[in-house]
């Protein structure tokens, strides 16, 4: 496949994971969009879940118009140990296309620390694509309806990397993470939990922990799903902490199932890589559902920001 080929990845989960039809995609943005109350109200694990100040946020790069933007994202069908770039011009969405960066991949790639993905791995990837019409709403409304106005988009999907790896990705990536004209978004879900996701742990005390199984009797003191929350902040503190190492200490401790630990990792690493004193602060945790019985499952989301 050449590089220089203008070949457009498709939204193939455009229809199933989410509406194909532009003016309903269009409406759902702008009204969730819309729900965002500003200034910034940021969480902590000792909060509890709720708000502990509100904190605003000058210079957040997607508001000031970015001239570049990287999305990394983890691999979900695909093993790799490192990294991988996409060889395509544009990425579709039902709103419109987003240019790709190819400049931009042509350096990455030259490091010699990431690789091509094919274009079936590259539409096989849901983790990249599910912001894709975010950032055009965004940017749409940021630099008007024509996406050739846009800043370049820079996806790269994160495999299973190890501490080392991730810690040599973050020093490539810092320079463009210093750089105040470009942006960056990272894609993560956090706890899957259930056992369908294989993932049970349970931590009815601070110092205690075990796996539940599904003979298991449903726990009350904590319910599993205030278990999961408190393991959630807990990686959730981790990662406002800003030490990647301590990052991984606590995902390798609690097995926690966050699907973006990696691109997650890199970022951190390239925040440490940079210097400074920026950190991730996380403004929303929400969970799929509240499991209370050892045959149910959950998803949790958080969102976080950081500003250099």
């Amino acid at each position: 496949m050449s590089a220089t080929k203008e070949i457009l990845r498709e939204a193939t989960h455009a229809g199933s994971w989410y509406t194909d039809s532009k003016p309903q995609l269009s409406s759902q943005l702008d009204g969730w969009l819309d729900a965002v109350q500003p200034p910034i109200q940021c969480i902590g694990p000792e909060s509890e879940g709720e708000t502990v100040g509100e904190l605003p946020v000058p210079g957040a790069r997607v508001i000031i118009a970015p001239k570049r933007i990287f999305l990394l994202g983890p691999s979900h069908h695909y093993y790799l140990t490192k990294a991988a770039l996409s060889r395509c011009a544009a990425y579709e969405t039902p709103l419109g296309n987003l240019p790709i960066d190819r400049e931009t991949t042509a350096e990455l790639h030259a490091t010699g620390q990431f690789e091509w993905m094919s274009q079936s791995v590259d539409e096989d990837e849901h983790s990249l694509e599910m912001h894709l019409p975010y950032i055009y709403k965004i940017l749409s409304k940021t630099f008007g309806p024509d996406p050739s106005s846009f800043p370049p988009l820079t996806p790269i999907m994160i495999g299973n990397t190890s501490a080392s790896t991730e810690t040599a990705l973050g020093a490539l990536l810092a320079p463009y993470l210093q750089d105040p004209t470009t942006a960056f978004v990272i894609s993560s879900d956090f706890a899957h939990w259930g056992l369908r996701f294989r993932y049970t742990y349970y931590r009815p005390t601070p110092s205690t922990s075990l796996n539940l199984t599904q003979s298991s009797k449903a726990p009350s003191d904590p319910p599993i799903h205030e278990s999961i929350k408190t393991v959630d902040f807990e990686c959730m503190g981790a990662c406002e902490g800003g030490k990647h190492r301590e990052w991984l200490g606590v995902l390798e401790r609690t097995g926690n199932t966050v699907c973006g630990r990696h691109p997650i990792g890199v970022v951190m690493a390239a925040l440490e890589e940079g210097g400074g004193e920026a950190r991730f602060r996380f403004v929303r945790y929400e969970r799929s559902s509240e499991v209370k019985r050892v045959g149910e499952s959950s998803v949790s989301y958080a969102s976080a920001f950081a500003v250099l």
